[in-house]
């Protein structure tokens, strides 16, 4: 190598600046950065204090794992946080725009999200707790904070059916798209919503579709304008359906159904098993907080949400245990506000940081 090479290199490295370690030391920090999680930061911050958002995903993670394209069923006001509007051209919001919008909501509140941290044990007590999370290289991150507020939701960890052939790689708790399913056998678990669209969307695209649902017909849950769509389908021979039945086992290419009529054997490329998902009841309990039977609901102050450990705060989804419909953006983005109003009694002014973009 010339000289002259080597001397453009070195003065080059020379100027290289080490990346400096943000703030590790906080007034709240929220574990979860879905809707609710950012909610609840947006009205920490809203009260003068620091807070640290961190997700082992990405932002809104669980949205961000929803079938491309997907409609939402509510309107748009009901998913708005920090009173951002949110606007879009049709009646109901589609993912890409939920996605859009809350970038947009993290933006203009210079929220500090720290995507990609799993936060793996909270130790110490009221107004001095020790957070270990670490990123995608296995690394350990520590913080420091007064105060925790958990808002994880469910959707990261699926039902899971517990027979033989479940580990497969065709094998599939969640549903993205159907082209990779065109022109394949495709099995569909589930009798609610997730199941329904999934089963009428891949039809639509050329899958061959058989349900399976151990019930003896769709949960009434589904909504009213997809239940007629599919029931027809099923009705025209489009989509197999069998009712009242249950998987025993699935085969590199083939499943086994038990049914009303005896056992099954279906061609298969393919199975989705879309039967719901349940919160973290594991990482709730390594807390310390205490879940309630038979539903597994923390047990936590109803106006407040402060948990029985005290400091720690559950927000969303989780508060409802495995009764996962009873919560929903639409009424858990609330709960920020309700954590915000105890927070404010419980920080003394004094002990308060000036504002969220104050850093250590």
């Amino acid at each position: 190598m010339p000289d002259f090479l080597a001397d453009v290199e070195l003065d080059t490295l020379a100027k290289t600046r080490a990346k400096v370690r943000p703030g590790t030391r906080t007034d709240v920090l929220v574990i979860g950065a879905g809707p609710t999680g950012l909610a609840c930061a947006i009205e920490a911050q809203k009260i003068g204090l620091k807070v640290i958002v961190l997700d082992k995903g990405c932002l809104v993670n669980s949205l961000f794992h929803y079938p491309a394209g997907m409609i939402f069923f509510t309107t748009p006001e009901l998913l708005e946080i920090g009173d951002i509007p949110f606007t879009t051209a049709l009646q109901k919001p589609t993912r890409e725009e939920a996605l859009e919008y809350y970038r947009k909501v993290a933006e203009h509140y210079h929220l500090d999200v720290r995507q990609y941290e799993w936060v793996k044990t909270v130790m110490g007590e009221d107004g001095n707790f020790s957070i270990t999370a670490t990123d995608r290289a296995g690394r350990p991150h520590d913080y420091h904070t007064k105060k925790v507020i958990v808002s994880t939701g469910y959707y990261d960890l699926a039902n899971q059916l517990g027979i033989p052939g479940e580990d497969l790689p065709k094998v599939s708790h969640y549903y993205g798209e159907p082209h990779p399913y065109y022109d394949a056998e495709v099995l569909v678990i589930g009798g609610k919503n997730s199941a329904a669209i999934a089963s009428l969307d891949l039809w639509r695209h050329g899958a061959r579709v058989t349900l399976v649902h151990r019930e003896l017909q769709l949960h009434h849950h589904v909504k009213y304008w997809i239940k007629p769509d599919l029931e027809n389908r099923i009705k025209n021979g489009d989509i197999e359906a069998y009712f009242g039945s249950s998987v025993q086992q699935i085969g590199v290419d083939h499943v086994i159904l038990k049914t009303p009529r005896g056992p099954v054997r279906l061609k298969n490329d393919f199975v989705l098993a879309l039967i719901g998902y349940h919160p973290d009841y594991d990482f709730l309990r390594s807390m310390g907080i205490e879940l309630s039977e038979p539903q597994c609901r923390p047990v936590c102050d109803p106006v407040s949400l402060e948990s029985n450990v005290r400091g720690v705060y559950v927000a969303g989804v989780i508060v409802a245990g495995s009764r996962t419909n009873e919560i929903f953006i639409e009424n858990g983005r609330f709960h920020g506000q309700q954590i915000a109003a105890d927070l404010k009694k419980n920080l003394p002014p004094g002990s308060r940081r000036a504002g969220p973009a104050l850093q250590e």
